[in-house]
């Protein structure tokens, strides 16, 4: 399969240019290994993740580290922690830059190991799978805001793909842009080797088919509020241990918990974080939606069709190296609203799906799976004036439009395949 280019290449090379030390993470079979190789023929590459290879780099550093100098590419450096160490001193007596690139998918300690022994001299950036953009070769590489000054932009190149839900039911992991991959056998292969490998090697799972089912129970919950207790009586568990695997899930890439905005003001707001599975492929493999015309017309496409924009939202940051955990969050609040509903006036929770921060600004998001939308969905939207130290900026509606449009002032409605 040809390559494909990734968003975030020009990053990546920005800090090999910066920094003595590049850290390339991400989730199993994102494509870090081929966008490394492609950024970085001229450096020697070690497999860490060879046998031979790694029995030498956790037995014997000094040799490994004798025989594998930079300038150098050291692939699934989570296996070996114990070069943290070496590499610090080799960056310590040289005062080149670019000298290691090291990878690995998110691991549960790869972070705290690099933060801790290379602050200050290691640039990180993470590869996700492949966004809209990058499938398409888009080179619009502006991150996401409801903003007609967006929508211009945007306009340029953006185009509808032929039918949405079969992106959203193939997923973004490179090797399955290749037409010919069969979807079902390689989420097999992929559930099998990332619960053999990577979870298997955690302290906190000892049963892997208890873990395959908590896999599957916080599938079917993508999009909603965590509910640890719900998911511990579904597999038979105490609410320990799903803290504990969330959290694997989490560090390992596969899901993202998006942080409740809940600010002193807004004293009745939910302050537990929503789910969201970080490929709508995988978690469709897992809820046994087999067919994108199944997935689109069932009982979650919904749920689907807004971890589908939320995880397009979090790449156009992350592939422009930003730390979207800063600037994202949701709101819901216990207080009621008033809203019409099939011609009568019913009471609801406020809520706003996403909402985006930039330089004091609150950009508020409501996503929605249907093509036609109204102004009342974003009326959750005026919660945010009450937010005394920030100032709202425009919000949207996210949904099946064929078009971008205006519902009302400051409020805009953008095709799902606008971001």
């Amino acid at each position: 399969m040809e390559y494909i280019k990734r968003a975030i290449e020009d990053v990546v090379l920005r800090l090999n240019k910066t920094f003595k030390c590049v850290l390339i993470t991400g989730a199993r079979q994102t494509g870090k290994t081929e966008t490394i190789k492609k950024l970085f023929s001229d450096k020697k590459y070690v497999p860490i993740d060879d046998p031979f290879i790694e029995d030498l780099a956790n037995n014997n550093p000094n040799m490994f580290m004798t025989l594998n100098q930079p300038p150098v590419v050291y692939d699934e450096v989570q296996r070996a922690p114990g070069l943290f160490r070496y590499i610090k001193i080799a960056c310590d007596e040289s005062k080149d830059v670019g000298l290691f690139c090291l990878s690995g998918s998110q691991p549960f300690e790869l972070m705290e190991k690099a933060t801790e022994s290379l602050f200050g001299r290691v640039g990180i950036v993470e590869i996700a799978p492949l966004s809209q953009r990058e499938i398409d070769a888009d080179p619009f590489n502006v991150p996401f805001l409801p903003t007609m000054d967006y929508v211009l932009k945007r306009n340029a190149t953006a185009k509808a793909p032929k039918n949405v839900w079969e992106r959203i039911h193939r997923g973004g992991y490179p090797a399955l842009q290749d037409p010919t991959v069969d979807w079902g056998v390689f989420f097999s292969s992929y559930v099998k080797t990332y619960l053999e490998r990577d979870v298997r090697q955690t302290t906190a799972v000892r049963d892997l088919n208890s873990f395959r089912r908590f896999m599957v129970a916080v599938a079917a919950r993508t999009g909603q509020i965590v509910n640890y207790s719900s998911i511990a009586n579904e597999i038979g568990k105490d609410q320990t241990t799903v803290k504990a695997w969330i959290s694997i899930l989490e560090a390992s890439g596969v899901v993202y918990l998006l942080k409740p905005f809940a600010p002193n003001v807004l004293t009745r707001a939910i302050k537990t974080p929503k789910l969201y599975f970080r490929d709508t492929g995988l978690a469709a493999y897992l809820t046994r939606w087999l067919t994108p015309e199944t997935l689109a017309t069932g009982a979650m496409s919904g749920a689907f069709f807004e971890t589908f924009a939320v995880s397009e939202i979090l790449k156009s940051y992350s592939n422009r190296g930003l730390d979207y955990r800063y600037c994202v969050s949701y709101y819901r609040g216990r207080d009621k609203k008033k809203r019409r509903k099939n011609g009568e006036e019913v009471a609801v929770e406020s809520e706003i799906d996403l909402i985006l921060e930039e330089n004091g600004v609150l950009y508020p998001v409501e996503i929605k799976r249907s093509a036609t939308v109204d102004p009342d969905q974003a009326s959750a939207f005026a919660v945010l004036e009450k937010v005394n130290d920030k100032k709202r900026g425009s919000g949207a509606v996210i949904c099946d439009c064929p078009h971008p449009g205006a519902l009302r002032d400051n409020v805009l409605q953008i095709p799902v395949w606008f971001i």
